[in-house]
């Protein structure tokens, strides 16, 4: 069975994005990247992947992205972010996506559960907070990108009520730009 897995940079507070879902204050240059992008190049969106040479690189981690709207629209996106990934993205009012962007508009919950049965890679849950907090108990694993950075106030990583869930560090990456990459599993 596929996993849904919630990767997804966070600040040391715990904030996904800004309160206007902007994330500039995240480490963009560093020792991290290449690693990220060696081992997570199927997270690279469309418009970034040919800088990388990654146009041609096979999905290792990842077959289906499902984002929030809010995480689908965020400020200088594109209409089609992932074209190489299925790609589903959760509101009751959004309109006009691509033929490649499957809008998902009510239950959620046994959408992903359908979507974890099917043969095939990952889920990959892109964001944001709010759609993470729902599917918290679908969530298999957590892969954490940690900033060396505090926003104050912003996205919660987890925005809305859920219930206490346990999850064990498998894997832990310093990295010398401050990054910390966390891997966690549902205990």
């Amino acid at each position: 069975m596929r996993k849904l897995v919630y990767y997804v940079a966070v600040t040391l507070d715990g904030f996904i994005a800004a309160e206007d879902g902007t994330f500039d204050g995240f480490v963009f240059e560093g020792d991290h990247i290449a690693s990220l992008l060696a081992d997570y190049p199927d997270t690279v969106p469309a418009q970034f992947r040919s800088a990388f040479g990654l146009e041609t690189e096979p999905n290792r981690n990842f077959d289906t992205v499902l984002m929030g709207r809010h995480t689908y629209q965020v400020p200088g996106g594109l209409a089609s972010p992932y074209p190489h990934l299925r790609q589903f993205v959760v509101s009751s009012s959004l309109t006009g996506t691509p033929d490649d962007v499957t809008v998902i508009r009510q239950d959620v919950v046994s959408r992903v559960r359908e979507l974890k049965e099917e043969d095939g890679l990952d889920i990959w849950l892109c964001g944001g907070g709010k759609l993470a907090a729902e599917l918290l108990p679908q969530i298999d694993k957590l892969l954490l990108k940690i900033n060396p950075v505090v926003f104050g106030r912003g996205i919660p990583l987890f925005d809305g009520k859920a219930d206490i869930t346990k999850f064990k560090r498998t894997n832990a990456r310093l990295f010398e730009s401050g990054v910390s990459f966390m891997t966690y599993e549902r205990s």
